[in-house]
């Protein structure tokens, strides 16, 4: 089989890994070396597409044998499909390759687990070793770390990697058990600690010692599969809470399940991906790291899957009346952070402006507030927008209207849910 063959079929086993984004790291360049990593480098897609676009990573598997007969995947043994690998000097050759003609920014490297996991594990190393030191290669690598490989062999692949990502796909031990029996929890968390270790010990080293080689500065990620199993959205919430709180993770992704195999214990195949619930986990997941959200508050017992006609922060908002409205000129960080519409960059903004004098609606508008979301709970000066009325209900369904972006105008006689001075 010829490069471009092998090519096509690699890049093609690799689409359905999300976890990919090469944010998070930044180096310049070096005497020597070529290519550089600039933190501003976000995103990725197929390195090698029929129609001759330029892309940011080559997103490959090293190979799609595999040993593993997971029943979602389509690189499991018993499936029918064509065999390739390459070799480390093909892969180190081919990226080297497409860097110098600017198709890509750097390398995005997965594998099916040929013979064993150290066995793969050595192959990759290998690649990026050749990249590294022979061919000079600078750029960013964002490496997959296979459960059930060696903890040293971890190490020595964090040490070529910006980030490490091991995947860990099901969310819950029942799921692993039924489509993934040759996967365990314990194989798949071990690497995810060890990185975690690492890292922090590294970040020790380089305080002491500025040219210490780093341990995969960009940190590490995973991905989970929705819609493959049963597990609720408050189920993948607090894996996800945890799994930052744990091992500091720089990203978990979401992936909808794509049905690609024929399986009584799966969707069948002409069930359409849960795309609209993959986008309410990344929103939820958005408020547990910049918002103080924790996922017990977002959905619980009665609720344990979100409202896929209204994003999780206007949810919680809806159905917590206690919380607001909320006074513009003297809420904390916190509160504010707590409104529908208003993000981070927001709040300070508010924080910052008020210092010199009253704020109104106007003003809000003029910071990038989202008022079409925010307008129903908050108050400037004592003083809810005026002219806007709604009951409990109406609310629900404007901003059901808003997510539609079809917002009428908020002049509609009805009864106010909040009591106009707080």
């Amino acid at each position: 089989m010829d490069l471009l063959d092998k090519l096509t079929i690699l890049t093609d086993a690799a689409k359905y890994d999300a976890s990919c984004t090469s944010s998070g790291v930044k180096r310049g360049s070096r005497p020597g070396m070529i290519g550089n990593t600039s933190s501003s480098i976000a995103g990725c897609c197929h390195s090698f597409s029929a129609d001759g676009r330029c892309i940011s990573l080559l997103k490959v598997l090293m190979t799609n044998y595999c040993v593993y007969d997971c029943k979602y995947c389509v690189n499991r043994r018993s499936n029918d499909t064509r065999r390739t690998a390459f070799t480390p000097r093909e892969l180190a050759e081919l990226t080297i390759q497409f860097y110098r003609r600017n198709y890509i920014e750097g390398l995005f490297l997965s594998s099916g687990v040929l013979r064993d996991p150290d066995y793969t594990t050595l192959r990759m190393i290998e690649s990026l070793r050749l990249l590294r030191q022979e061919y000079g290669f600078n750029g960013y690598i964002h490496a997959k770390a296979i459960p059930g490989t060696s903890p040293e062999l971890v190490q020595r692949l964090g040490y070529l990697a910006d980030r490490l990502s091991v995947n860990i796909e099901l969310p819950s031990q029942k799921g692993l058990a039924s489509l993934a029996p040759d996967k365990s929890k314990a194989a798949i968390l071990a690497p995810m600690r060890l990185i975690e270790a690492q890292g922090r010990q590294n970040k020790e080293e380089l305080v002491k010692y500025r040219h210490a080689p780093a341990f995969a500065p960009a940190g590490q990620s995973t991905q989970l599969i929705v819609g493959a199993t049963e597990d609720s959205d408050r189920h993948i919430l607090h894996l996800t809470e945890s799994l930052y709180a744990r091992y500091r993770l720089k990203r978990v992704f979401y992936s909808a399940y794509v049905p690609v195999v024929e399986n009584p214990l799966l969707p069948a195949l002409h069930t359409k991906p849960p795309l609209l619930r993959e986008h309410r986990l990344y929103q939820a997941d958005w408020l547990l790291r910049f918002y103080g959200f924790r996922a017990e508050e977002l959905l619980d017992d009665q609720h344990p899957n979100f409202d896929p006609m209204l994003d999780p922060k206007c949810y919680w908002a809806i159905t917590h009346p206690e919380q607001f409205p909320v006074e513009i000129m003297t809420a904390d960080l916190d509160r504010l952070l707590r409104v529908p519409g208003i993000g981070p960059t927001g709040a300070r903004r508010i924080l910052s402006a008020r210092r010199t004098g009253p704020l109104h609606f106007d003003d809000l508008k003029k910071m990038g507030i989202v008022l079409k979301r925010a307008q129903f709970f908050i108050l400037c000066g004592g003083r809810m927008r005026e002219g806007l009325r709604f009951t409990a209900d109406s609310l629900a369904l404007q901003l059901q209207a808003v997510e539609r972006g079809s917002l009428p105008a908020p002049a509609a006689q009805q009864l106010s849910l909040f009591d106009a001075t707080g």
